[in-house]
Order: structure tokens, then sequence, then C-alpha cells
């Protein structure tokens, strides 16, 4: 399976709906905040590993948290998305914070105030 087929973009896909219908409905750990999405998941072409992206929208303190509580339920995620979706093997999860959402949004605060300062001329 090469890394750009539709096979394995679709299994990305479906892994990232399982995986966020997953830690939404079924992890009761109060160190994962409410606010947790899936960004992106990355599956390796052999079905072996899996690069899970998350968001949290809060403090940089709320975020270690969830990630935490995230990595001490990986097990069960992994036994959970085995059951959920029908795969050749069940890769091993980890997961990374997305920083990217926040770097956007800092980075149009910015812009914003250089254009503000810019018209105030």
């Amino acid at each position: 399976m090469r890394k750009n087929s539709v096979k394995h973009t679709r299994t990305n896909m479906e892994i990232q709906r399982e995986l966020s219908n997953i830690i939404r409905t079924q992890i009761k750990d109060p160190r994962i905040h409410p606010l947790t999405s899936v960004v992106a998941v990355e599956v390796t072409t052999d079905l072996k590993h899996c690069k899970v992206f998350i968001s949290v929208l809060g403090n940089e303190e709320e975020q270690k948290n969830t990630l935490a509580g995230l990595r001490s339920a990986v097990g069960y995620i992994r036994r959970q998305l085995a059951s959920n979706v029908n795969l050749r093997n069940t890769p091993e999860i980890s997961f990374v914070m997305d920083q990217s959402i926040e770097y956007g949004t800092r980075m149009s605060k910015l812009i914003d105030e250089v254009i503000g300062d810019g018209q105030d001329r």
C-alpha cells in the first residue's frame, strides 16, 4: 500500500473518526479535557504504528494533563479501536500535541495588530 493511495487515506480517516469517537464518549479519565479533538492521524503503510495529532482547547497545564491521560489509556484505546475497525494489524498508538491551531491563531492576531498599526498612520 503506497502512502498516498486511496486505501491508505481511507484507513487514516477511518481511524481518526473512531479515535475521536472513543476519546469523546468512552474514556472517563478526568485528566482528559472535554474539548480534545483528533486533528490528524498518520498510519504507517504496514499498519504497525499510528501517530495521532490531538488539539486541546485550554491552557498548557490542561494540554499536558490530557496528553498524560491519553498515554495512560492507550491500551484501552487500542483495544477499542481493534474491535471497532477491521484491520489486519491494530497499530501501536502514539499521541502528539498539535500546536498548529494555536500557531495559526497567534499569527492571525499578529497580522491583525500589524494591519491595525498601519491604518492608524
